[in-house]
Formats: structure tokens, C-alpha cells, sequence
């Protein structure tokens, strides 16, 4: 069988690919959005970057394990007599998974919205949290042993 290539096709599908995710996603293809994700004390912070995005365009859930972070940047609404110059702002959906593990407690995710960052605060669960466990030995009381 006879086949034609084209050495540039798959050079096209990756621009293709990389303008869509820098003007923003659609539902069916969401992009990517940035984050940042650290522990502090007792538990793990994740901040994602959403600037301009109305807090009631974004969307959280937990399913098992995997949380999902949905948002959506619409177009500002604009004067018709405005004739806009350059737009580089990406528009469209945006979508994140993080795959939480079973050391944080995902019933008491705690999440805010401030200055176009989305904070979220998972707490490491109860029985992940280092603890003291005592030791029974013959002929004496019991004694803690740090775990």
C-alpha cells in the first residue's frame, strides 16, 4: 500500500494544539491553568491563578480522590463603538485534576477566591498525622514510644 507523508503535519497539529491552549479551552478540550501547591503545617495549600475569571464561572469537585478545578473567562462585555486593538487575555475553559491521596481528608476542603487566585486548603486527615503509640512490656506500666 502506497502512502503520502507530510513531514509538516504533525508540526501543524502541535501549533494548532499550542494556540488553542494559549487562547484558552472549550468544554470538550479545556486548557490548562496554572498552580502552585505546598504543605503548610497540618495541611497542603494549592493556589491556582485565575485572573479575571467571576467566581460563580468556577466549579469544584471531588470525586474519590480526584479533585477537579473548572473555570470559565468569558468576554468582558464591550460598547459596540469600541474597536478593540490587540487581545491576548486567553478566553474559554479552563480545567484541572489533582489526584489527592488518601492522607488528606477531602471532606473539609476549605476554598477561597481573592484578587484572581483560588485557594484551596486540604487538611491531611487524622489517622495520616504522626502519633505516640504506648507499649505494654512485662512487669511494668505502659510506656510511649514516639512513632
Amino acid at each position: 500500500m502506497l502512502m503520502r507523508t507530510d513531514p509538516f503535519r504533525e508540526l501543524d497539529r502541535l501549533a494548532q494544539h499550542t494556540l488553542a491552549a494559549a487562547s484558552g479551552g472549550t468544554w470538550s478540550r479545556p486548557a490548562a491553568m496554572a498552580m502552585d501547591a505546598y504543605r503548610h503545617g497540618d495541611e497542603f495549600v494549592v493556589e491556582f491563578d485565575l485572573p479575571g475569571v467571576d467566581p460563580k464561572g468556577v466549579e469544584l469537585s471531588v470525586e474519590r480522590n480526584v479533585l477537579t478545578v473548572r473555570a470559565e473567562r468569558r468576554p468582558a462585555p464591550r460598547d459596540e463603538h469600541i474597536e478593540l486593538q490587540v487581545a491576548e487575555r486567553p478566553l474559554g475553559v479552563f480545567s484541572r485534576q489533582l489526584f489527592l491521596g488518601d492522607a488528606l481528608d477531602t471532606d473539609h476542603i476549605q476554598a477561597a477566591y481573592e484578587r484572581g487566585v483560588l485557594t484551596l486548603r486540604i487538611p491531611v486527615a487524622e489517622r495520616a498525622k504522626p502519633r505516640t503509640i504506648a507499649i505494654a512490656t512485662e512487669g511494668a506500666g505502659r510506656e510511649a514510644i514516639d512513632a
